[in-house]
């Protein structure tokens, strides 16, 4: 009796702190209670929804799955509001975690069983048909397929296109300028966009340039310079303005990279696109861009960037950008040492630096489902050793004794990844040989973290508060000649009333 009552009161603990987006620790508090009792579904119920918030979709279906296991009848109605049914539920929870991952058969299935088994939920039945109608637009364009459409590039006639008389902006010649820029940037931030014109035109000498880089780029920090490492944005254009009024705006001394994820999710995510590759054609060898796994066309149809694309520009605009991301690097070499990339390192010991060199990334236009560049852009760090399943469904996870070989066979000091919310912006990992993106407590604060081991590696994030849900911060690096890691935590700034998620083309995402 004393272990139930314990359980419960972990599980209210673990309700507060999800109250309090405060994801990892309700986690920690839902795991606690499933060590008291593991036979309470709900225990693995809530647990899956907190998973689905730090976007660990495959833990959130092993999660709900269990509960069903323990009772398939489980289902927890919420309250009846006048205007909507919110049903939550394991099957419910299943169904999002799939879509999450384009599991949509999958996800149908539940859909249809909570729908069955609570008639009035609304929503519930709105995706359901939303799903329905997913998967027989995919049936039908499998049916069709006739191989690869030409580029969206063919026909485009940029010299045909008149700029009218009466647009407020600076113009765009065959050169990027700091001018065009710094009239962009206020654009932006007044709720503007440039002329479709312009955006052609970034995109496609961005992608000529993105192009004929290797796929592994390698530089170095010369003596009075300095790198800067971002992590994801994903749309957030007032947090990236954050990080340049805190560090810097890039110039010919100070280089940034930006480890992917700039696009999906934020409702600023061409005007971050659009940014960043002006500042990657005005200075082609000081301004560095990794793809991430946002940067394909399954993530951008679901989180976003392509309806941002079409209610602000027009369909030919993703198009470009859909082309010039699979242009992208997928990694960069920092000094020798860091080895920098979205997601992580492999499922096979033998890959050394030189498979990345030799990876003729224009091969595959999107990731798939395994092989190198979907690894280089999907998998994740764990705490145990070896390798495990991924937590998001997609990939795999790798353990501190893979990370050490990889950087001992290969004469590296650390991975740099992103691709993971962390409540601090960063984390150092393995034993200082991996840094994944967390964020920072007090705007402007800087945090040099001293000694060897840690200052090696780990994961940086740069998009603090979230999606306007998760309380965590954002941090970049500094890195000078010296080649150490200056950490540096931020806290989100305030934007225009437009959720995240805006440009989002079906329902299914609302629960993310």
């Amino acid at each position: 009796m004393a272990a139930a009552e314990d359980a419960v009161a972990l599980k209210q603990k673990g309700n507060q702190a999800f109250a309090a987006h405060d994801w990892p620790t309700a986690i920690d508090f839902y795991g606690k209670a499933i060590e008291a009792n593991d036979k309470e579904p709900s225990f693995f119920c809530n647990r899956a929804q907190a998973q689905i918030k730090l976007e660990a979709y495959g833990f959130a279906i092993a999660d709900a799955t269990k509960a069903i296991e323990l009772d398939p009848s489980y289902v927890k109605l919420g309250v009846l509001k006048a205007a909507d049914v919110a049903v939550s539920q394991a099957y419910y929870r299943r169904a999002i975690a799939n879509t999450a991952i384009f599991n949509y058969k999958e996800a149908l299935k539940d859909f249809k069983t909570v729908v069955e088994k609570v008639p009035h939920d609304k929503d519930a039945k709105l995706k359901l048909a939303e799903c329905g109608k997913i998967v027989r637009r995919a049936e039908f364009l499998k049916a069709i397929e006739v191989g690869d459409a030409p580029s969206a590039a063919e026909g485009l006639d940029l010299d045909a296109i008149v700029i009218d008389a009466s647009y407020d902006g600076v113009r765009l010649e065959k050169e990027m300028t700091q001018e065009f820029i710094d009239d962009a940037i206020r654009r932006f931030k007044n709720g503007k966009t440039i002329h479709k014109k312009y955006v052609y035109q970034i995109v496609l000498a961005v992608k000529d340039i993105a192009f004929n880089e290797p796929t592994m780029v390698e530089m170095e920090v010369e003596e009075g310079h300095k790198l800067t490492v971002c992590g994801d944005t994903h749309g957030q254009f007032f947090d990236l303005l954050e990080i340049f009024r805190l560090n810097g705006f890039p110039s010919d001394t100070h280089s940034y990279l930006f480890n992917g994820d700039f696009v999906d999710r934020g409702s600023w995510s061409t005007e971050i696109a659009i940014l960043l590759y002006a500042y990657k054609w005005l200075r082609p060898n000081a301004f560095f861009i990794n793809r991430g796994n946002h940067e394909t066309d399954d993530m951008n149809r679901v989180y976003g960037f392509e309806g941002e694309c079409k209610a602000k520009y027009n369909e030919r605009t993703f198009k470009l950008f859909s082309e010039s991301f699979s242009a992208l690097p997928l990694a960069t070499l920092i000094g020798k040492k860091f080895f920098t990339l979205h997601g992580g390192l492999f499922s096979d010991d033998n890959i050394t630096l030189d498979d990345i060199r030799k990876l003729n990334r224009h091969n595959q236009r999107q990731p798939g489902h395994a092989g190198l560049m979907m690894e280089m852009l999907w998998t994740d760090p764990q705490t145990a050793p070896g390798r495990g399943p991924s937590k998001r469904g997609v990939g795999m996870q790798f353990g501190p004794d893979i990370t050490k070989k990889f950087c001992e066979k290969n004469g590296l000091e650390a991975i740099i990844r992103s691709h993971e919310v962390r409540m601090e912006g960063y984390e150092v990992e393995h034993d200082g040989r991996c840094i994944t993106g967390r964020r920072h407590p007090k705007s402007g604060q800087r945090n040099l973290v001293a000694g060897r081991k840690v200052m090696n590696g780990g994961n940086v994030f740069s998009a603090p508060k979230y999606c306007d849900s998760t309380e965590n911060k954002g941090a970049y690096i500094n890195i000078g000649p010296g080649l150490k890691l200056e950490y540096h935590k931020f806290d989100a700034v305030p934007h225009p009333d437009i959720k995240p998620m805006a440009y989002a083309q079906n329902s299914l995402m609302s629960m993310m």
